[in-house]
């Protein structure tokens, strides 16, 4: 009889710190869930980066003979332009601007005899961003650029991404026809670079 007692007390317990527990676990539940729609979150980061099958993001021209637009815009061999690609993983309702910019590195060409031409390449496209333009004339950066670019580089283009995506780019680079090569050392090296920044919200 008093193991059926003990039993049954220990049941009735039992239940009792069940329903305790229930309640107060139900109690929380609701409370952390009225909590959740108090504060609206928003996400505002993204990324950008860039991509590029050569050794390096800079174009090369070594002993390179002047051309005119027409057979530059036309350079096709494999070691006559520079593709890359500039992708931005965005989450939430970030908008991002870029900017693919351009510094000179060691070249002995002044910046009056080298021309640049840039071409959209999404899905081959090969079509026209930037005229064949001599680097002496390209724009400069300058300070507080919404991409975030430095000053003073050179811009090669803009834009901007709203969601995830990419853009695929060629860039050619030629000695202009106006200018005459002298000796066999004329070199020129332009390396390539891409900034990106939120814009503001």
């Amino acid at each position: 009889m008093k193991d059926n007692n003990s039993k049954q007390i220990l049941l009735s317990v039992l239940g009792v710190a069940i329903l305790v527990v229930a309640v107060v676990g139900v109690s929380f539940a609701a409370f952390s869930y009225s909590k959740t729609g108090t504060k609206v979150n928003t996400i505002t980061t993204g990324t950008i980066t860039m991509n590029y099958v050569e050794a390096e993001n800079a174009i090369n021209l070594t002993n390179a003979l002047p051309m005119t637009d027409a057979v530059g815009k036309a350079l096709a061999d494999e070691n006559q332009y520079f593709d890359f690609t500039v992708s931005a993983n965005i989450t939430g309702t970030t908008t991002i601007n870029y900017a693919i910019t351009a510094t000179k590195e060691d070249s002995t060409l002044p910046d009056t005899a080298v021309k640049v031409y840039l071409t959209d390449m999404d899905s081959d496209a090969d079509e026209e961003i930037l005229a064949p333009t001599k680097i002496s004339e390209l724009t400069t950066t300058t300070a507080g650029e919404t991409s975030g670019a430095p000053e003073g580089q050179y811009e090669l283009t803009t834009g901007t991404f709203s969601a995830t995506s990419s853009h695929d780019y060629r860039l050619r680079m030629w000695v202009a026809d106006d200018y005459s090569v002298t000796g066999s050392a004329a070199t020129y090296k332009l390396k390539v670079n891409v900034y990106g920044a939120a814009a503001a919200q």
